[in-house]
């Protein structure tokens, strides 16, 4: 049974959501995604699944630790998950997925804040993706916005890998 080990659950509901998009059942192809509980449990997650086809998703900054145990069985999203799917979306379809679950009131507070002012609207998605629940309920709908050929390359490689 091939696993993907990703860094936490997000990366494993942002991967189920591009194998539904693409048509793929990966419970059928007996394809398990474990999310580990950061980067630097990878060794001890590699070591519960050793025998079995392992690949990872993980973040640029974590790559180091994921390549220490899988080599080239890893698969990078260039800053993180929410940078590949807001650059693959464009911020202004972005923002659309944001307005569908009326929540964009909510987003320009948030760039209205100090501390977010004046910062690149791309940063400032992308952090406000991450917290308050967000970053659980928000990959599946921007995947789902997405055209099939604009699925961020890493997911699609590493589901390709397996």
């Amino acid at each position: 049974m091939p696993v993907i080990l990703v860094e936490g659950i997000t990366d494993r509901i942002a991967l189920e959501a591009v194998a539904a998009k693409l048509g793929r059942d990966l419970a059928a192809d007996g394809v398990n995604v474990v999310p580990i509980g950061g980067a630097q449990a990878i060794r001890r997650a590699a070591a519960q699944h050793e025998g079995k086809c392992l690949v990872g998703l993980c973040d640029a900054g974590e790559e180091r630790w994921f390549r220490r145990v899988l080599g080239d069985a890893t698969y990078v999203c260039s800053l993180d998950l929410e940078d590949e799917l807001i650059r693959a979306l464009g911020i202004d379809r972005a923002e659309e997925v944001v307005a569908s679950q009326v929540e964009l009131e909510t987003f320009r507070n948030f760039q209205n804040q100090p501390a977010w002012r004046g910062r690149p609207v791309e940063a400032q998605l992308r952090r406000w993706l991450q917290n308050g629940g967000r970053y659980l309920r928000y990959p599946p709908l921007l995947i789902e916005a997405l055209e099939l050929a604009r699925i961020p390359q890493p997911l699609v490689d590493v589901l390709e890998h397996v």
